[in-house]
Order: C-alpha cells, then sequence, then structure tokens
C-alpha cells in the first residue's frame, strides 16, 4: 500500500489533538481566570460573604464599646477602692452590700432576686 494512504488514515483523535494544540494555552488560562473568579465571588472572602462580613464587623464593634464602658466604670470603682483615695461612700455601700446589714435611718427596700 502508499504510504500517503496509511498517513490519510491516521486516527482521528491524533488529528483532533494536533489541530486543538494552538489552543491549550488559551484554554488553561480560560480555566485558572473561572477558578480564580468563582473564589472571588463564592469564596471565603469573596464579594458573596461580605453583608455577612459586615454585619459580624458591626456586632463585635457594638460588644467593644459595651466592654469599654464596663472597663471604664471598673475602673473608676477600682480607683475608689484603692488606699490612697478611698472613698468612705463606695466602703460603706460595699460593707453592707456584703455584711447584709443597714443603717436604722435606712429605708429598704427588698427586691426579688434577679432571674
Amino acid at each position: 500500500m502508499n504510504n500517503q494512504y496509511l498517513m490519510a488514515r491516521a486516527p482521528w483523535s491524533r488529528l483532533v489533538l494536533a489541530n486543538l494544540r494552538p489552543y491549550w494555552p488559551i484554554t488553561a488560562i480560560g480555566l485558572l481566570i473561572a477558578y480564580f473568579a468563582f473564589h472571588a465571588l463564592v469564596g471565603e472572602g469573596g464579594l458573596l460573604t461580605w453583608s455577612q462580613r459586615s454585619k459580624t464587623l458591626s456586632q463585635r464593634t457594638e460588644q467593644l464599646e459595651t466592654l469599654r464602658r464596663e472597663r471604664t466604670e471598673l475602673e473608676a470603682r477600682a480607683q475608689l477602692l484603692r488606699d490612697t483615695s478611698l472613698s468612705r461612700d463606695l466602703l460603706e455601700e460595699r460593707a453592707r452590700s456584703l455584711i447584709g446589714f443597714s443603717d436604722p435611718r435606712d429605708y429598704v427596700v427588698r427586691l426579688a432576686p434577679a432571674a
């Protein structure tokens, strides 16, 4: 048989692959772009999770402000309990609440324990 006839009868898969060879780099780049675009939208730091992160940030900011206020109040009370600046009223209030006694001239209002 003729050699040209054999070359013409090459398997179709080789012909297809030979014809597609110039498009492999473009296909690879396209797949990389699709991969990164998908993760930019849906990933952990993606655009679709932006509202959830914003909501969490606002909750944490509120919590931080609350904790800062509590800390400032506690620092002020601790300052009043130090030896250098002892507040007689605060000391008397703490002693009465811990011991459970009151002055005979005080009005005592009993409240139900907080549940």
